[in-house]
């Protein structure tokens, strides 16, 4: 199927009779005849459900849909984006490994990974992604076992290139690990250009109404683990826990995901509630729609932009002339997303003024839904890193981030330009 039908028809398949819409299964758990099967279900010899802290049937449905879109083999929910990264990263890195990152995603996933996954021992790296390849190599140790990226990163809207980061990591035995939240499979599909694993923010352009907070993660069954066998025990080995199966062995281009619900989900429960993936679901339907319609208001608001006196500096990947329009062209032909970045002359006073002079485009917390949004991540997503973080991070103090929705571009300008003329 091609991507604006897989929104609407990937994941759940009605038989004749049953609902056309995907149900919620709200039960935290399933009924079973014997007791037999049960044991084997906690065995993982057999397939179903029997508590919904791993596993849900509506939750699984949607996964399948995200799979289908991003064309990988296997995926899960979670209960969001955080959860996702974090799972991603945990499933194959234990105390004393090391993994690799860009410097330019998101904050709170830079806190994540450089603060609280250090408490546990775990060891990342920040780096520039715009490094060429042979100073990005320096970063590697005999103990990295991933590298992660985001396909637009977020705030600062740069574009990842997947062919650079992908040769890199698979000469060293790792698998690349990209965040798709602000593409969507819509307009980029990471495995098709070397990425391992994708995970999502599903709370943004996924869900689109900014109703439910979730996230993903998709393997795309290419990276060989079983190559690697010292670089990944949880995945080689035998797991006690589940009498001693090697997942590698058991479930094949599944091991991954099949351990990331089965170990993790069960210890760590952070699963998506079938309601919420029931509103993904239907975010999911519009996806394609909405992706084109965000991509060319993003674009009619970043030439406004850019026309203004006001104005220091515009930067989306979509822009003619921008740094990273060649790359966008050439992952995400279709458009790159509705996000921008962009500063006011006068720094962080004037760029608060500004933001407190709109009328219908409201600050907020959130991004990437119908409506549209800004903040100031100095101030607000980022302020908890440092000011040399915030360099490093390539995060101005006058930046602000915009997520343009999907109103009339008309309104949409005349917002921004009359406060424009407040400032």
């Amino acid at each position: 199927m091609k991507i604006d039908t897989a929104c609407i028809h990937e994941g759940y398949k009605p038989s004749q009779g049953e609902p056309r819409q995907l149900p919620i299964w709200q039960s935290t758990t399933f009924k079973y005849d014997t007791s037999d099967y049960m044991g084997k279900l906690f065995d993982l010899e057999a397939s179903g459900y029997f508590y919904t802290r791993l596993q849900n049937p509506t939750n699984d449905a949607v996964a399948a849909k995200i799979c289908a879109m991003e064309g990988g083999v296997a995926g899960m929910l979670t209960s969001s984006g955080q959860a996702a990264n974090f799972y991603a990263i945990f499933n194959i890195c234990e105390t004393g490994d090391h993994f690799i990152a860009s410097s330019a995603i998101y904050g709170g996933t830079y806190n994540l990974f450089g603060v609280t996954m250090k408490k546990m021992g775990i060891e990342c790296t920040f780096v520039d992604q715009s490094l060429p390849e042979e100073e990005l190599e320096k970063y590697f140790k005999p103990n990295t076992k991933a590298v992660f990226g985001e396909t637009v990163t977020n705030p600062t809207v740069t574009v990842f290139d997947f062919e650079k980061f992908s040769r890199l990591a698979h000469k060293h035995g790792v698998p690349l690990i990209v965040d798709n939240t602000f593409a969507t499979p819509v307009n980029c599909r990471p495995f098709e250009w070397g990425a391992d694993i994708v995970t999502h923010s599903t709370t943004k352009y996924m869900d689109g109404q900014g109703v439910g907070v979730g996230g993903c993660i998709v393997d795309s069954g290419n990276f060989d683990w079983a190559k690697y066998p010292e670089k990944f025990p949880g995945l080689c080995t035998p797991d006690e826990s589940y009498h001693g199966i090697t997942y590698t062995e058991r479930f094949g281009k599944g091991a991954y995901i099949t351990k990331a619900t089965a170990q993790l989900m069960r210890d760590l429960g952070s699963i998506q509630s079938p309601q919420n993936a029931f509103y993904l679901n239907l975010g999911l339907e519009t996806l394609a729609v909405r992706m084109d319609r965000h991509c060319s208001n993003a674009l009619a608001v970043a030439k406004f932009l850019k026309e203004q006196d006001k104005v220091a500096w515009v930067h989306y990947a979509g822009l003619e002339g921008d740094e990273y329009y060649d790359l966008a062209k050439k992952y995400m032909p279709r458009g790159t997303c509705g996000v921008l970045a962009f500063g006011i002359k006068g720094g962080r006073e004037k760029s608060i003024k500004f933001m407190d002079s709109l009328k219908f485009c409201s600050i907020a917390t959130h991004v990437a839904d119908a409506k549209t949004c800004l903040l100031h991540p100095a101030s607000h997503t980022h302020r908890q890193l440092s000011e040399s973080q915030l360099i490093e991070a390539g995060i101005n103090p006058d930046l602000i981030r915009l997520s343009v929705g999907i109103e009339s571009a008309e309104d949409i300008i005349a917002d921004l330009k009359q406060a424009l003329e407040l400032i």
